[in-house]
């Protein structure tokens, strides 16, 4: 994160004594990532946050792998999971790597009594549909169609639906998720020329702490095995934290557009960066203003990277029968562009109403058993009509 943000009660100097009404000692916990070499922030417990009083044996959450090789461009539809089940119980992994998961859910609840820590990834959630909150040891964040929450990993947190049907396009990702680096200032600051600023971003505004005993399960979600760790008091029994680590929300809505005279590529539309891969919000806006221009993108040859495409919502005219939710992988190693007829058709056009989440690995992506359910075959070909 690059700006420094405080809720609740904390003490004048960190590492210092900082006591409760009746005398006794907070707990201080520092959260850090990459050791104590990057971002932290300091949360203060009413309790110890390490009191375990059971542990559960672990089961296996790892996807399924269907393909881990293959060439040729893929399309599943997304919308054709079926709703139900809880906020984890929800959640199948799609397309996957060393890197990241790709991730689609259709919860109908939320995560109800327990709560959730993933313990091996940030995660970025896209919220396709649906309105609620979420929960965290940091606060209260309220969310509807159009956020992006980012959640760093390690963090204790609960997801409240406020509606019955709710889509999520879930990125894990096994480094931290960064704001692009040439959008930040040597400080930190997002610069002018960035298509957002710190003023767009959401950080946790509601504090309750709940200063109870009893006994509180936390699914923990730690090298594809999920554990079951029962703890004495409740984690949400912070009174204050500061630093500069904490979820955030950022909407989709708040992305604003760079546009020029001709085609512009892919990364100005870039929002996230992680280590081998990236994320895109591709917004509506101006189509490119050049008296010759072609709206349509031109084809491109995928060198070295996947491209995933997540279609939210709108009009795209560079291709054809999209739906909402509908996911495409064009692989590294072969070409892909407009569908037919496309380019010609784009000319004249003044803007797109377009909407849908980019991601580009650096390391090919394998294909899970769950994501063959939801394919379309035909996809493949449909450059050749």
């Amino acid at each position: 994160m690059p700006y420094y943000h405080s809720l609740g009660t904390i003490p004048h100097k960190r590492h210092t004594q900082f006591r409760k009404p009746d005398g006794s000692l907070y707990s201080e916990q520092l959260f850090s990532t990459e050791g104590f070499s990057n971002d932290y922030s300091l949360l203060y417990h009413c309790h110890p946050p390490t009191k375990i009083i059971e542990a559960e044996p672990g089961y296996s959450v790892a996807p399924d792998i269907a393909e881990e090789k293959m060439l040729k461009h893929r399309c599943f539809e997304g919308f054709q999971l079926k709703p139900g089940g809880d906020y984890l119980q929800s959640r199948v992994p799609v397309l996957v790597n060393s890197d990241c998961h790709l991730v689609l859910a259709a919860p109908n609840n939320g995560t109800g009594d327990y709560f959730y820590k993933n313990a091996d990834a940030d995660e970025l959630i896209f919220i396709h549909e649906g309105s609620g909150v979420l929960h965290t040891v940091y606060g209260e964040i309220a969310f509807e169609y159009g956020d992006y929450l980012v959640i760093p990993r390690g963090t204790i947190y609960q997801i409240n639906f406020e509606t019955e049907n709710n889509r999520l396009f879930i990125v894990e990702s096994f480094s931290p998720i960064r704001f692009p680096k040439r959008y930040l200032s040597k400080f930190g600051q997002l610069m002018e020329h960035a298509p957002f600023t710190e003023r767009d971003l959401r950080a946790p505004s509601i504090l309750r702490t709940f200063d109870e005993s009893g006994n509180f399960v936390i699914r923990t979600k730690k090298k594809g095995m999920m554990y079951h760790l029962h703890y004495g008091t409740h984690p949400f029994d912070v009174i204050g934290w500061d630093g500069c680590c904490y979820p955030f929300a950022f909407s989709i809505h708040d992305f604003e557009p760079i546009t020029g005279r001709v085609h512009l590529p892919p990364p100005t539309h870039q929002t996230f960066e992680a280590n081998n891969f990236v994320v895109c919000s591709f917004v509506p806006r101006m189509y490119d203003y050049h008296p010759l221009a072609i709206p349509a993108p031109y084809n491109h040859s995928n060198i070295d990277s996947d491209e995933v495409l997540y279609y939210v919502d709108g009009d795209f005219m560079s291709r054809k029968n999209v739906t909402r939710g509908m996911i495409t992988l064009h692989p590294a190693g072969i070409p892909h562009g407009p569908h037919p007829g496309a380019v010609e058709k784009s000319i004249g056009k003044k803007e797109t109403g377009e909407l849908a989440v980019m991601v580009d690995t650096f390391h090919p992506l394998m294909i899970t058993r769950q994501a063959l359910e939801l394919e379309k075959t035909d996809y493949t070909m449909s450059w050749a009509e």
